[in-house]
């Protein structure tokens, strides 16, 4: 039996279904994303709109007019973790590389060059009169006017708490949005004092201008998007949006916006906006059934619920009180969430209530999935050191060390703490003895889970959903060709975080069982959650 195949179009493509094991079934609960996130936004000399996307190490570019994406540079390819794009009079693509501390150029000829690799937290660009500037979005950051040859830069202005996309203005000074001070500068690009321009925002992360001389201005926190009066500093709210809005471009007159989720928005007059992209998942992480029934998404940046077959958000980076970058997650009570975040926290999370978020350890290497047993211990897998974790009464614990990149947590049904070992393509127990092989022979095992006797495993690097008996080691796929990884041919790079916001990322295709049997499941590459059921 056979699942759905990719439609084309989306970021990840195939013509081969997902197979099934017989009595077996498979639907999307979410659409598969079409881009990886958007994050700069940048219109080229064809009228497209690039789109850099940071989770997923890509460029696009997008035909507003008839929905067209092409890739122009690839996951995999030289540039990574690209945050925002300039083109400079020959029509040479310049990206900053956020991750990387780089700036890179990628030539009309298809060829990539480094123009700098020191300069931490490299992100808002433009280029203005053959003249590169760029700035570095961090607590102390600088903005620097960049030779195009490589050579050092000169600073215009340093220490500067997380400055972003900025433009030149047509008075000829160079503005930029400072998201620490909540704030829009500008300052001469030959040099001089630095002039405040407006205050008092919704954390404003990107500045363009209009025809007619007017500031625009995404707000990562409030979702706004803002029109300014660059002379007396009055606004007004052309929209209101999903918190997480990151650039915005100008295709002729029409104002397009970027969110973090991927989403693409028109913004029309009187407060109207038309989708042009919709938004869909950046990753997925780790998934779990919450106590009320429904799957909560743990997505990075987001943190969702699937509700009456959408999305909703339940936190992000941006929200009061959030977890964090969650990366692992485990329901543990009603309403109550045990998280692992990519910045090496360990939290309970209560969302919808006034409680912040109750930190029970930190300073980790790299979380990755947690679990809790029934009397309050706490395991986690700690990929960056190899170990395995437990946290009991604020008191850490090493169970294992050594282990090769671990993943995932479950427990074996007498309560024996089950890690996959995806560096080593192998599922471990961990007791007092020590770490013993419970099934081998995978090749990148992520999320795992137990059902009575059954271990289920995801093993992304053969895509399959792998089921084992534990009493008679009988091995079973229930499910093949799934979209989970890598695409076929590639090779990704890692991608090293954002500070403060987030540590080293990197995937995790989760499971979870719901009540009723049904299992979802992290497709990652597609970027949906599908849900699989057996015969009764």
């Amino acid at each position: 039996m056979g699942g759905p195949a990719l439609t084309r179009g989306a970021r990840y493509s195939t013509t081969t279904p997902i197979t099934l094991a017989e009595g077996w079934s498979v639907r999307r609960l979410t659409p598969p994303s079409r881009l990886f996130g958007a994050n700069g936004l940048r219109t080229g000399a064809d009228g497209r709109i690039y789109v850099a996307q940071v989770a997923g190490s890509q460029i696009s570019a997008l035909d507003v007019a008839t929905g067209d994406l092409e890739t122009i540079s690839a996951k995999g390819s030289d540039i990574i973790a690209p945050d925002d794009l300039a083109f400079d009079p020959e029509g040479n693509l310049i990206a900053t590389e956020y991750m990387d501390a780089r700036v890179s150029v990628r030539g009309t000829d298809g060829r990539t060059r480094v123009i700098r690799d020191d300069l931490p937290g490299a992100n808002g660009i433009t280029v203005h009169n053959g003249r590169l500037f760029v700035n570095e979005c961090r607590i102390g950051g600088r903005l620097m006017e960049l030779p195009l040859d490589g050579s050092a830069p000169r600073i215009l202005q340093d220490n500067l708490p997380m400055p972003n996309a900025m433009e030149v203005g047509p008075d000829g000074l160079l503005y930029y949005p400072v998201m620490g001070t909540n704030d829009i500068w500008r300052i001469d690009p030959d040099g001089g004092a630095p002039e405040r321009v407006a205050g008092d925002l919704g954390v404003p992360d990107s500045v363009k201008f209009d025809s007619a001389g007017f500031i625009l201005s995404t707000q990562v926190q409030t979702g706004e998007v803002l029109r300014i009066n660059p002379r007396t500093g009055d606004r007004q709210v052309l929209a209101s949006l999903d918190p997480g809005l990151d650039n915005c471009t100008f295709v002729g007159d029409r104002l397009f916006v970027s969110n973090f989720s991927g989403e693409l928005t028109e913004i029309l007059t009187g407060g109207r906006t038309r989708p042009v992209l919709e938004g869909g998942l950046l990753w997925p992480l780790d998934l779990t059934v919450g106590h009320d029934g429904n799957l909560y998404v743990a997505d990075g940046t987001f943190f969702y619920v699937l509700r009456d077959g959408r999305l909703h958000t339940v936190a992000s980076l941006f929200s009061a009180g959030n977890p964090g970058y969650v990366r692992g997650v485990s329901a543990v009570g009603s309403g109550e969430f045990l998280c692992a975040t990519s910045t090496g926290q360990i939290a309970y999370y209560r969302p919808g209530t006034d409680e912040e978020p109750e930190i029970v350890a930190d300073g980790f290497d790299q979380l990755y999935g947690v679990a809790a047993t029934g009397n309050g211990m706490i395991v986690a897998a700690e990929l960056g050191a190899g170990r395995v974790l437990s946290i009991r009464s604020g008191q850490v614990d090493v169970l294992a060390s050594g282990l090769n990149s671990p993943m995932g947590v479950t427990f074996g049904p007498d309560g024996t703490p089950l890690i996959s070992e995806s560096g080593a393509g192998r599922i471990v127990s961990i007791s007092g003895a020590g770490v013993d092989t419970v099934v081998d022979g995978l090749e990148t095992p992520q999320g795992i889970l137990v059902r009575g006797r059954q271990l289920l495993i995801l093993d992304a690097g053969s895509q399959a959903l792998v089921c084992v008996d534990l009493e008679t080691k009988a091995r079973q796929t229930l499910a093949a060709n799934l979209p989970v990884g890598a695409p076929p041919g590639v090779v990704a790079k890692p991608l090293r975080g954002t500070p403060p916001f987030s540590g080293p990322m990197g995937p995790f295709a989760g499971l979870a069982a719901g009540p009723d049997g049904t299992i979802y499941l992290s497709a990652d590459a597609e970027g949906s959650v599908l849900a699989l059921r057996g015969k009764a």
